[in-house]
């Protein structure tokens, strides 16, 4: 039994140069790199079509990646279907159909929490501290709920399982902007936890500045990557994804 071999200097989880697609298909990803540190927030952003979630779902195991890995923790992952990484700490929240909307707020994040066989209260409690409006609405059937809330339901839901990474799938499509704020400010939370935080984001503007890193993807390939800050500073980067 060989230990996995870890790199100091290498990111807590990276697809790295991924390049495939669906099935038999076209490639749609091109030697994309996309990576995040422990307790760090990573934003994808780019046009329509960049192939954003794409690249989010090859890192989550939903897609054929026919070069490059996925690596978390040092250990290559890239055989794994997306059940067994859940198993090895990952979460996903995808875009929709992302909360059981007949079942309560609280039976979702007992389902979230499936993979368990420990005690779940203290996490449930957790959740509804990052989330005080889950508290509040717990017995209330989920699909009541507002966007917003809903989309809070869908965090709190993949919060249950423990993750060390969580995935999140444009959390704002959708919502108001002061939604879309508080979102943020849960989500930034979250990873101050030390959970690690993989986002694909339509509002890159808002995204970037709560990104520890980003990364602008054209057409499956990076074309842009650096801190949010660095980012939101390249004129390049502005004029042409930005609006200016």
């Amino acid at each position: 039994m060989t230990e996995p071999h870890t790199n100091s200097a290498e990111p807590f989880l990276i697809g790295d140069t991924m390049t495939g697609g669906y099935g038999s298909g076209a490639d749609i990803l091109h030697d994309c790199t996309i990576a995040v540190n422990e307790g760090e927030i990573a934003v994808i952003v780019g046009p329509n079509g960049a192939g954003k979630s794409t690249a989010m779902k090859a890192v989550f195991g939903m897609l054929d990646v026919r070069q490059g890995a996925v690596r978390l923790g040092g250990e290559d992952i890239t055989a794994l279907t997306p059940q067994a990484r859940v198993q090895k700490g990952m979460g996903f929240v995808p875009q929709t159909s992302n909360i059981f909307t007949s079942m309560t707020v609280e039976e979702n994040l007992e389902m979230g929490a499936f993979i368990r066989t420990d005690d779940i209260a203290s996490t449930m409690e957790q959740v509804y501290e990052l989330f005080p409006i889950l508290r509040e609405k717990r017995r209330q059937p989920a699909g009541e709920l507002s966007g917003g809330q809903r989309q809070q339901v869908a965090v709190g839901r993949a919060l249950m399982t423990k993750p060390q990474v969580l995935m999140l799938d444009e959390p704002t499509a959708g919502v108001s902007p002061i939604v879309m704020d508080e979102l943020f400010d849960r989500i930034i939370e979250v990873a101050r936890t030390g959970i690690s935080i993989l986002m694909v984001e339509q509002n890159a503007r808002q995204a970037l500045e709560i990104a520890d890193k980003g990364y602008v993807l054209v057409q499956g390939r990076n074309a842009y990557t650096g801190t949010g800050h660095e980012l939101l500073e390249d004129p390049e980067v502005r004029r042409s994804f930005l609006g200016g």
